[in-house]
């Protein structure tokens, strides 16, 4: 079992959701409120009704469950690639194909959807309120007072099921997500490396080539994982108020219907500007506590 990689991907997600989080909140606000018709309209009205901390709704809870889930995603990955080597009768060091990498970033975007499910609906849902904090001049009171307040509200009211909204567009973001970044990541730094033998994740010796594969991986990623997750986002907030979708292909077909094809894209230009430094700071992290490790060890 490699620990090593479950402790790097822990630290690595947790410094990506820092990172990330305000253009998160607008991406999720834009894909979900009709009400906000693009991304400056979006960012002067939450900061004109919200303030600064308006863009922090609901961090709290990833910053503590997105380390939980990437250390799921990168160690399920790292051991899946080990599995398939002891499987194939390879060794440790021999470089690993094309098809195993996707298959392995696939199965660690499926294996955190359990993980994540539950802390993800309520980040959205603290995302897309967006009555001002008590104390303000406004008479409007926000439904949640905060992640476990809302974690313990859905739970009441729509029972722990509730929790996995948009579990099934989840796992259908973050499967082919998962195997497209791990996937691209390992091929661009295996050309720009200067060592083409070797594979990022057993030598680290190039960082500008890692900040630039883990960013453009990050986009590549986003690019096929943004369809799903309007789907996951709707299905997540649908329960804030009236109940608007039946299922996961209603929601789709609703969508499409009222919105045309182009609201499955909504945000994906905002995604892949935050994916660049988001997931260059991950693997980054990622990268540099594994050699730390590996070191010591």
């Amino acid at each position: 079992m490699h620990w090593a990689d479950f402790i790097a991907g822990s630290v690595g997600g947790a410094f990506g959701v820092a990172v990330g989080y305000p253009l998160d909140t607008i991406k999720v606000r834009i894909q979900t409120q009709r009400k906000f018709i693009g991304v400056w309209q979006c960012i002067h009205t939450t900061c004109r009704k919200e303030g600064v901390s308006g863009f922090y709704k609901g961090m709290s809870m990833p910053m503590t469950t997105v380390s939980v889930s990437s250390s799921v995603v990168f160690g399920t990955y790292r051991n899946t690639l080990h599995l398939f080597h002891q499987l194939r009768f390879k060794s440790e060091d021999a470089p690993s194909t094309k098809l195993d990498i996707f298959l392995a970033g696939l199965a660690g975007g499926i294996a955190q959807v359990s993980v994540l499910s539950p802390a993800d609906i309520v980040k959205v849902r603290l995302q897309c309120q967006t009555e001002p904090h008590e104390g303000t001049a406004t008479k409007s009171r926000p439904k949640y007072r905060g992640p476990v307040h809302c974690l313990c509200t859905i739970a009441r009211e729509e029972g722990v099921l509730g929790l996995y909204k948009g579990a099934s567009a989840l796992a259908l973001r973050d499967g082919p997500s998962f195997a497209t970044y791990f996937l691209v990541y390992n091929t661009v730094y295996e050309w720009l490396s200067p060592d083409k033998k070797s594979q990022p994740v057993e030598k680290k010796t190039d960082w500008t080539v890692v900040m630039f594969a883990g960013g453009f991986s990050g986009m590549c990623g986003w690019c096929i994982g943004t369809p799903m997750d309007v789907i996951k986002a709707r299905l997540q907030t649908d329960g804030m108020g009236k109940k608007r979708y039946q299922g996961f292909f209603h929601c789709i077909r609703e969508s499409v219907q009222t919105e045309g094809t182009g609201i499955l894209f909504r945000g994906l230009c905002l995604n892949c500007i935050r994916a660049f430094p988001v997931n260059m700071a991950v693997f980054v992290m990622y990268e540099l506590i594994l050699t730390l490790l590996q070191t010591d060890s």
